[in-house]
């Protein structure tokens, strides 16, 4: 069965994928997403593992046009530093703000993480 959602185009592979990485969430995304889902963040819609072309967004606000990544320490990498950029650059590109959070920050500083993604979701309705 192949998912089409109206707001981007990706290929079936992508939307398996997508499905596989909803059941298993990292420790930090799942923190995270205990304060995303349901509109518990000011009302705004997320969805996690939301694909977007070839890539796979951790969470995506489709009202405020907001990625949130979580970012583990394999992020730190030079070559997935590169691949970050140019990632962050193809969906600004569409349209998408993205806002980045290394794993260890939504450990240790929730309260700011969620107060940052509250505003860039504000700016963006």
């Amino acid at each position: 069965m192949i998912l089409i959602y109206p707001f981007h185009a990706a290929v079936p592979l992508t939307y398996q994928r997508a499905a596989r990485m909803r059941r298993n969430l990292t420790p930090p995304e799942a923190r995270l997403w205990r304060y995303l889902k349901g509109g518990n963040l000011g009302g705004a819609k997320f969805w996690r593992q939301h694909p977007v072309g070839v890539y796979i967004l951790d969470f995506y606000c489709p009202a405020a046009k907001l990625a949130v990544e979580v970012d583990g320490a394999v992020h730190a990498i030079p070559e997935k530093i590169l691949h970050d950029r140019r990632r962050t650059a193809g969906l600004e590109a569409q349209g998408i703000r993205v806002l980045r959070y290394p794993a260890i920050t939504i450990r240790d500083e929730l309260d700011g993480v969620l107060a940052g993604i509250r505003e860039a979701v504000g700016r963006g309705l």
